[in-house]
C-alpha cells in the first residue's frame, strides 16, 4: 500500500482519516481541534497528526471537511475520497 492510501493506526474508527503522507503542519488541529491531533511518538522520528475523534455534529464535520480542503500534503481522507 502506498503512503498516500496507507492510514495511521492512531486514527479514529470513521469516515475520516489522515494517510501517512502528513508532514504534521498542525493546520488540521488548528482547524478542528476535537477531531484532529498530533502525534510526537519519537520512534516514527516524524510527527504526525491523526483524527482523535471522528465528527459528532454539522459544525466538526464542516471543520473536517475544511482541514481535508486545506491540507498541503492532500493527506487528510474521507473513506478515501478526497471530495
Amino acid at each position: 500500500m502506498s503512503d498516500q492510501t496507507e492510514k495511521f493506526k492512531e486514527n479514529a474508527p470513521g469516515r475520516y482519516y489522515v494517510t501517512k503522507v502528513c508532514i504534521d503542519c498542525a493546520l488540521c488541529s488548528a482547524i478542528a481541534p476535537d477531531n484532529f491531533r498530533e502525534n510526537d511518538d519519537m520512534e516514527l522520528a516524524v510527527g504526525n497528526s491523526y483524527v482523535y475523534k471522528q465528527p459528532e455534529n454539522k459544525i466538526q464535520e464542516n471543520l473536517c471537511l475544511e482541514a481535508m480542503g486545506v491540507c498541503p500534503a492532500n493527506a487528510i481522507r474521507n473513506n478515501g475520497l478526497n471530495d
